[in-house]
């Protein structure tokens, strides 16, 4: 579609509809991104974010020679947002100009890089500092209990693991992509779990080969049933595979979304150095009214 630069130039605006990790021109996950001066208060946030109805909304405001940063689902506030921060690098991309750009969160300092090539807009963000560890039995238990698994659907190859990369996930590899498109739960069993655990999303995955992956996120935490398109995770789960010595070769490709209708592509490059950043990327788009 035709991008109206008349809507990036002002000094405030209001909520940009931007779908991030697009496949071309469909697919992605929307967010909400809301450029101001001065960020309102969480009050204030929090109910454009339950408004908006999307995973998530980032708000950023001018700090220094950067961006501050906060993401709000419909329900609470969370600590890192991937799709967010890919929608957001590609809002500041067309009313600043290609670069890269500075982004203090609450908990983290990162960038997003934004750059615009005719009708397409390609970010990539850099990720907190990852880590990851074994899942307790019990937890991994009460997931699958949640999905309606058993441990025989689990791929010894990604052993349960708790991975952070800004936010906390609980990852679950499965052993096939039947499994993974069979997916369902209940909302509000997957919310109390979730929260009780402190987990922002559980990830599942399927390895189609060592270097492309399927992958579906129940946010229950935050009130949604399912994201189409989840960077911390992925960022996350690429700092996981580095820990277990999968043979990544430096790069993973995932697909997300797809069991929605609404399919997404991301990309992880994953550096040797244990815990380190991870660069996740996708193209994004400019969603139209009716969407």
């Amino acid at each position: 579609m035709h991008i109206d630069l008349h809507h990036f130039t002002g000094k405030n605006m209001g909520v940009l509809r931007i779908a991030a990790f697009s496949d071309a021109n469909s697919g992605g996950n929307p967010a909400g991104i809301m450029l101001a001066d001065k960020l309102p208060d969480a009050d204030e946030m929090q109910r454009v974010a339950a408004e908006v109805g999307f995973s998530e909304t980032a708000f950023a405001a001018p700090l220094g020679t950067g961006w501050r940063v906060r993401y709000f689902s419909p329900e609470s506030e969370v600590p890192f947002c991937g799709h967010a921060t890919i929608a957001l690098g590609a809002a500041l991309a067309l009313r600043h100009g290609d670069g890269i750009f500075g982004l203090a969160l609450n908990q983290a300092d990162i960038t997003v890089e934004g750059c615009r090539n005719g009708e397409v807009i390609t970010a990539a963000l850099q990720s907190p500092p990852t880590q990851s560890m074994p899942a307790r039995a019990p937890l991994v238990s009460a997931a699958l209990d949640l999905f309606g698994y058993t441990a025989d659907d689990l791929d010894p190859r990604i052993p349960p693991a708790l991975v952070h990369g800004g936010a906390d996930h609980l990852a679950l590899g499965l052993r096939s992509r039947e499994t993974l498109a069979a997916m369902k739960y209940d909302l509000d069993t997957g919310r109390r779990l979730m929260k009780q655990a402190g987990l922002v999303t559980i990830l599942l995955v399927w390895a189609e080969t060592s270097q492309r992956f399927h992958t579906r996120n129940p946010f229950a935490s935050g009130g949604v049933y399912e994201d189409p398109a989840t960077g911390a995770a992925t960022a996350a789960f690429a700092g996981y595979l580095r820990d277990i010595e999968w043979p990544h070769g430096g790069v993973i490709d995932l697909l997300q979304g797809e069991d929605m209708g609404m399919r997404s592509r991301l990309r992880a490059e994953i550096p040797t150095t244990p815990g380190s950043s991870i660069r996740v990327s996708g193209t994004a788009r400019i969603m139209s009214e009716f969407e």
